[in-house]
């Protein structure tokens, strides 16, 4: 049976910007964005961060953190239909489902800091600042909900996961609606522990390149509002006809951090997609890959692309990864992701063609790799319907899902 998430309206804030007109104009055109350098060990390593002091405060002071100031900013552009979705269904019937990785370091670390200096911990601190749902706390005195809540920590498939445990409750009958998606930053400790797994590059990512040399980290927040039905009220006139139709996972679980190397947990991620959403392969029009530039992660990931469209002779379908623009944004990076997707299903020509999202690297081809058709900046598609979008993390956690423009 088929149980889509209907998309009544998104909203993010990332290095690009949080304008979705300015921010498509970007991924179109493969506009980075500018990255902050961070000395680790002596090593200048790129992230893609957003200076807090640029995000408006947080009115309640406990809430007041480098994580949700970035929720803030992006909640601002649905704010009203967060809003309607209260009054029409009530607080108790708003689920909140996100995925987020670490927004509790900062407070940590200071507090041990201050800890072994003085032999006390800092006036007002409480275990609260780091807790895993305290994105998800926020949200909900934010807009008065009092539903149920979930806070996914899938690393690199936390935001995507939360699509899927959104769908299972919206169904299950636990919500009406559902604000869904995820915030995280590169902090300190971040950087840091990728540092230490030798997957930071010391400039900006180069997915796919045969000179690819690790991953460049990024903040982010991203929501969508979404129902298991078409809803008139909420939906806005950009989002009308998008819906999440696709949801697949796999739980490899080949090593901690290394991605299975020949991608069969990719491939069986993908496969679920599609046979969810009762699509052949040859159908999707393109894939966002998870495509980190790290060694391992690209070549497991055309290994999977490769075998799974080409059983349906489309080996060819357009495809970037978009994390060269962004960075990799952990627990937000699916959500993200699946926003640039919706992008480009919204926005057509008078040929009905859609730009779509560029993938910005060297351009020296990895000939080690099974072959991926990477998409030039103001690349089109003619009558794109289907778009897929991969998140693959840790611990071969492996999510993809598929979003659909129903009007095409």
């Amino acid at each position: 049976m088929k149980r889509p998430l209907y998309i009544n309206d998104f909203g993010f804030r990332c290095i690009l910007g949080g304008d979705k007109n300015s921010v498509f104009e970007k991924i179109a055109n493969g506009a980075r964005g500018d990255f902050t350098m961070y000395d680790v060990a002596g090593v200048m390593r790129p992230a893609a961060t957003i200076d807090p002091n640029t995000l408006e405060p947080v009115i309640e002071k406990k809430f007041d953190n480098r994580v949700n100031r970035l929720s803030q900013a992006a909640l601002s552009s649905v704010d009203n239909t967060i809003r309607k979705a209260v009054e029409k269904f009530g607080p108790a019937r708003v689920g909140i489902f996100i995925g987020s990785c670490d927004n509790g370091s900062e407070a940590s670390v200071a507090a041990l800091r201050a800890f072994k200096e003085t032999g006390a911990f800092p006036e007002g601190y409480v275990l609260d600042y780091q807790l895993a749902d305290y994105p998800a706390k926020f949200i909900a005195e934010r807009f008065g909900i009092t539903g149920m809540t979930s806070v996914h920590s899938t690393a690199c498939a936390s935001s995507a996961s939360a699509f899927v445990s959104a769908r299972n409750n919206l169904y299950a009958g636990n919500c009406d609606v559902a604000i869904v998606g995820g915030v995280d930053i590169a902090s300190r400790s971040v950087i840091l522990g990728f540092a230490s797994l030798e997957a930071m590059s010391d400039k900006p990512t180069n997915p796919f390149s045969a000179n690819r040399s690790g991953l460049t980290l990024g903040d982010a927040s991203v929501f969508f509002v979404v129902t298991r039905e078409p809803c008139a009220e909420l939906c806005t006139p950009e989002c009308k006809g998008l819906k999440v139709i696709g949801f697949g996972e796999s739980a490899d679980a080949d090593h901690i951090t290394a991605p299975r190397a020949d991608g069969e947990g990719a491939y069986q991620a993908m496969k679920a997609a599609l046979d969810n959403a009762g699509l052949d392969a040859s159908q999707i029009g393109y894939v966002n890959l998870h495509g980190t530039g790290t060694e391992l992660n690209d070549a497991m990931e055309s290994r999977a692309v490769n075998r799974l469209f080409g059983e349906s002779n489309r080996a060819d379908v357009p495809a970037s990864s978009t994390k060269a623009l962004t960075g990799h944004t952990l627990g937000a990076a699916g959500a993200l992701e699946l926003a640039f997707c919706c992008l480009s299903l919204q926005n057509r020509d008078s040929d009905n063609n859609c730009t779509l999202p560029s993938h910005l690297f060297d351009g020296v081809v990895d000939p080690n790799l099974p072959p991926v058709h990477l998409v030039k900046p103001g690349e089109k598609a003619k009558n794109l319907k289907y778009c897929m979008s991969n998140s693959f993390a840790f611990g071969g956690c492996n999510v993809s899902l598929i979003v659909e423009n129903g009007l095409v």
